[in-house]
Protein backbone atom coordinates (compact mmCIF):
# COMPACT_ATOMS: atom_id res chain seq x y z
CA UNK A 1 0.00 0.00 0.00
CA UNK A 2 1.38 3.30 -0.89
CA UNK A 3 2.27 5.98 2.36
CA UNK A 4 -0.24 8.72 2.71
CA UNK A 5 0.71 11.90 0.69
CA UNK A 6 -0.53 15.49 2.27
CA UNK A 7 -2.04 18.03 0.59
CA UNK A 8 0.08 21.02 -0.13
CA UNK A 9 -0.81 24.93 -1.47
CA UNK A 10 0.45 25.68 -4.65
CA UNK A 11 2.03 29.14 -3.74
CA UNK A 12 3.97 27.15 -0.91
CA UNK A 13 6.45 25.54 -3.96
CA UNK A 14 5.46 26.50 -7.54
CA UNK A 15 8.30 24.17 -8.67
CA UNK A 16 6.33 21.14 -7.04
CA UNK A 17 2.79 22.58 -8.02
CA UNK A 18 4.20 22.51 -11.85
CA UNK A 19 5.79 18.95 -12.03
CA UNK A 20 2.02 17.66 -10.10
CA UNK A 21 -0.06 19.42 -13.40
CA UNK A 22 2.84 17.37 -15.52
CA UNK A 23 1.09 14.04 -14.20
CA UNK A 24 -1.73 14.61 -16.50
CA UNK A 25 -0.70 14.09 -20.64
CA UNK A 26 -1.66 16.20 -23.22
CA UNK A 27 -0.77 16.68 -26.55
CA UNK A 28 0.81 19.04 -28.15
CA UNK A 29 0.14 21.75 -30.30
CA UNK A 30 1.61 24.72 -32.48
CA UNK A 31 -1.11 27.54 -32.32
CA UNK A 32 -0.79 30.38 -35.40
CA UNK A 33 -1.75 33.61 -36.64
CA UNK A 34 -0.61 36.03 -39.62
CA UNK A 35 -1.81 39.38 -39.83
CA UNK A 36 -0.73 42.39 -41.79
CA UNK A 37 2.45 40.37 -42.88
CA UNK A 38 3.62 39.12 -39.90
CA UNK A 39 3.34 35.60 -38.65
CA UNK A 40 3.13 34.15 -35.24
CA UNK A 41 3.29 30.50 -33.49
CA UNK A 42 4.02 29.05 -30.26
CA UNK A 43 4.04 25.83 -28.47
CA UNK A 44 0.69 24.83 -26.35
CA UNK A 45 -0.26 22.36 -24.24
CA UNK A 46 -3.42 23.77 -22.93
CA UNK A 47 -5.35 22.83 -26.20
CA UNK A 48 -9.04 21.57 -25.28
CA UNK A 49 -12.34 20.73 -26.97
CA UNK A 50 -15.53 22.81 -25.44
CA UNK A 51 -17.99 22.05 -27.70
CA UNK A 52 -19.30 19.90 -30.50
CA UNK A 53 -22.53 21.84 -31.51
CA UNK A 54 -21.11 24.96 -32.11
CA UNK A 55 -17.62 23.20 -32.61
CA UNK A 56 -15.51 25.17 -30.28
CA UNK A 57 -11.77 24.96 -29.14
CA UNK A 58 -9.75 26.93 -26.78
CA UNK A 59 -6.35 27.56 -25.56
CA UNK A 60 -4.60 30.16 -23.46
CA UNK A 61 -1.17 31.77 -23.53
CA UNK A 62 0.02 34.63 -21.34
CA UNK A 63 -1.18 37.87 -21.10
CA UNK A 64 2.24 39.57 -21.74
CA UNK A 65 2.76 37.32 -24.75
CA UNK A 66 4.28 39.75 -28.29
CA UNK A 67 2.15 37.15 -29.81
CA UNK A 68 -1.08 38.39 -28.50
CA UNK A 69 -2.05 41.48 -30.64
CA UNK A 70 -1.57 39.47 -33.72
CA UNK A 71 -3.89 36.44 -32.76
CA UNK A 72 -6.20 39.32 -31.83
CA UNK A 73 -6.06 41.28 -34.73
CA UNK A 74 -5.85 38.34 -37.44
CA UNK A 75 -9.39 37.06 -35.80
CA UNK A 76 -8.47 33.50 -37.07
CA UNK A 77 -5.83 30.88 -35.84
CA UNK A 78 -4.92 27.63 -36.59
CA UNK A 79 -4.34 24.74 -34.76
CA UNK A 80 -1.62 22.04 -35.53
CA UNK A 81 -1.35 19.13 -33.30
CA UNK A 82 1.84 17.51 -33.52
CA UNK A 83 2.77 13.96 -34.23
CA UNK A 84 5.26 12.06 -32.55
CA UNK A 85 7.95 12.66 -34.94
CA UNK A 86 7.49 16.51 -34.89
CA UNK A 87 9.28 17.04 -31.20
CA UNK A 88 11.90 19.19 -32.70
CA UNK A 89 9.21 21.71 -33.77
CA UNK A 90 7.57 21.54 -30.79
CA UNK A 91 10.90 22.85 -29.31
CA UNK A 92 11.49 25.57 -32.43
CA UNK A 93 8.18 27.05 -31.75
CA UNK A 94 8.93 27.29 -27.71
CA UNK A 95 12.10 28.79 -27.79
CA UNK A 96 12.07 32.28 -28.65
CA UNK A 97 13.09 33.40 -31.99
CA UNK A 98 12.69 36.52 -34.58
CA UNK A 99 11.16 33.94 -36.87
CA UNK A 100 10.02 30.75 -35.61
CA UNK A 101 9.02 29.26 -39.10
CA UNK A 102 12.59 29.10 -40.28
CA UNK A 103 12.93 25.71 -41.79
CA UNK A 104 9.37 24.76 -41.71
CA UNK A 105 7.35 23.58 -44.28
CA UNK A 106 3.89 25.17 -44.07
CA UNK A 107 0.79 26.52 -46.56
CA UNK A 108 -1.19 29.22 -45.91
CA UNK A 109 -4.63 27.89 -44.47
CA UNK A 110 -8.51 29.74 -45.75
CA UNK A 111 -8.11 31.90 -42.95
CA UNK A 112 -4.75 32.64 -43.53
CA UNK A 113 -3.03 31.08 -40.80
CA UNK A 114 0.01 29.25 -41.47
CA UNK A 115 -0.56 25.39 -41.18
CA UNK A 116 2.42 23.08 -40.28
CA UNK A 117 3.24 20.34 -42.86
CA UNK A 118 3.61 16.66 -40.95
CA UNK A 119 1.33 16.90 -38.21
CA UNK A 120 -1.69 14.66 -36.75
CA UNK A 121 -4.34 17.01 -37.15
CA UNK A 122 -5.29 21.13 -38.19
CA UNK A 123 -8.17 23.23 -37.42
CA UNK A 124 -8.30 26.34 -38.72
CA UNK A 125 -10.75 28.56 -36.39
CA UNK A 126 -12.52 31.69 -36.01
CA UNK A 127 -11.66 33.44 -32.82
CA UNK A 128 -15.12 33.91 -31.34
CA UNK A 129 -13.79 34.91 -27.76
CA UNK A 130 -11.44 35.88 -25.19
CA UNK A 131 -11.66 35.78 -21.09
CA UNK A 132 -8.58 36.70 -19.16
CA UNK A 133 -8.03 35.03 -16.00
CA UNK A 134 -4.43 34.58 -13.76
CA UNK A 135 -1.68 35.83 -15.90
CA UNK A 136 -3.29 34.13 -19.05
CA UNK A 137 -6.10 34.83 -21.71
CA UNK A 138 -8.31 31.94 -22.77
CA UNK A 139 -9.02 31.93 -26.50
CA UNK A 140 -11.89 30.68 -27.67
CA UNK A 141 -12.07 29.23 -31.46
CA UNK A 142 -14.84 28.30 -33.56
CA UNK A 143 -13.89 25.69 -35.80
CA UNK A 144 -14.43 26.55 -39.22
CA UNK A 145 -12.82 23.20 -40.98
CA UNK A 146 -10.42 20.42 -39.87
CA UNK A 147 -8.26 17.97 -40.96
CA UNK A 148 -7.33 14.64 -39.14
CA UNK A 149 -4.34 12.40 -40.90
CA UNK A 150 -4.61 9.80 -38.72
CA UNK A 151 -0.60 9.99 -37.01
CA UNK A 152 0.26 9.22 -34.03
CA UNK A 153 0.52 12.58 -31.50
CA UNK A 154 3.06 13.96 -29.43
CA UNK A 155 2.23 13.81 -26.02
CA UNK A 156 3.95 16.12 -23.45
CA UNK A 157 4.20 14.23 -19.63
CA UNK A 158 6.59 15.20 -17.10
CA UNK A 159 7.85 18.19 -18.56
CA UNK A 160 8.95 16.18 -21.58
CA UNK A 161 7.67 15.14 -24.95
CA UNK A 162 6.52 11.54 -25.56
CA UNK A 163 5.06 9.48 -28.06
CA UNK A 164 2.73 6.27 -27.66
CA UNK A 165 5.44 3.06 -27.79
CA UNK A 166 2.59 0.76 -29.84
CA UNK A 167 0.46 2.24 -32.16
CA UNK A 168 -3.28 3.37 -31.45
CA UNK A 169 -5.42 0.93 -33.68
CA UNK A 170 -8.32 3.05 -35.00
Amino acid sequence: MAPEVAFAVPGDDLRAYRQSLGTFPTGIAVMTAAHDGRRVGLTANSFGSVSLDPPLVLWNLRTCSSSLPVYRAAGHFGVNVLAWQQEEVSRQFATPADDRFTGVETTVGTTGAPLIAGCATQYECRLAGEFVTGDHVVLVGEVLRYRNFHREPLIFFRGDCRWFEQPVVS
